[in-house]
């Protein structure tokens, strides 16, 4: 079974991640299959990536359930790949959908917000608690998007999609069986422009924080005991649901 599901509709792209019993969280076979997808995406002819989750959830955000068997080395090139592949969501030269569900966890809500439409549907529950274990990562895009103030707000703990719209985290609250209807108005938004024209706006409307993004992200995640503070933050997430 494939844990991300593609499939096109001529200029349209739908990526699906499939690790339902995972909540969807990111595994490193998957955000290689992300990055792989982008740069295809780059060249191909799409004009609209959409995303979306398979299952209850939409995505758990970093899988945490191998950190016993990786070293802070491991973990940090994990986490710069993260970064990149939310990069390449932030900075892709065409138009891209979240379409978000459910739970929606540190570098899932961060994918959401790395889009350019999104989208959440009613009762998604949202919550970003990396810098509660040191980890500095999408900070500066959350910035950019809702304002620093509400960014700090929104850092500090659960958020609904009430609140994420009124904030501008998503743009959007619809249920998910209204969700083809958004994608058919997004994609033609998307393509209403001449390819290149498209795509030379997309670049002049996103300002390019990349460098200085990775930079603090490895900065913050070099920091001795990265491990132990997700790994005491993984065991209190178990805690919590039983």
């Amino acid at each position: 079974m494939s844990e991300l599901i593609v499939d096109r509709d001529g200029a349209h792209k739908r990526v699906r991640f499939n690790r339902p019993e995972q909540r969807n969280a990111l595994s490193p076979a998957v955000v290689e299959q992300m990055l792989e997808v982008l740069a295809e995406s780059g060249t191909d002819g799409t004009r609209l990536l959409e995303v979306s989750g398979e299952g209850r959830n939409f995505c758990a955000g970093f899988d945490l359930s191998d950190i016993d068997s990786q070293s802070e080395g491991d973990l940090l090139l994990r986490f710069v790949r993260v970064e990149q592949m939310l990069q390449g969501v932030h900075h892709a030269p065409f138009h891209t959908l979240a379409l978000a569900h459910g739970r929606v966890v540190g570098a899932g809500a961060d994918l959401v917000l790395a889009c350019r439409s999104r989208v959440a549907a009613p009762g998604t529950m949202f919550e970003m608690p990396g810098a509660g274990f040191g980890l500095i990562l999408g900070t500066r895009r959350l910035s950019a998007t809702v304002g620093n103030d509400v960014a700090l707000d929104l850092l500090a703990g659960p958020f609904d999609a009430e609140r994420a719209k009124a904030a501008g985290f998503i743009r959007e609250i619809a249920v998910q069986e209204d969700w083809h209807g958004v994608a058919h108005r997004v994609l033609a938004q998307a393509t209403r422009l001449a390819g290149e024209t498209e795509k030379t706006m997309l670049g002049i409307l996103r300002a390019d924080s990349r460098a200085q993004d990775l930079a603090d992200l490895v900065a913050s995640g070099a920091r001795p005991g990265i491990k132990q503070r997700i790994a005491a933050y993984a065991a209190s997430r178990k805690g919590a649901s039983k």
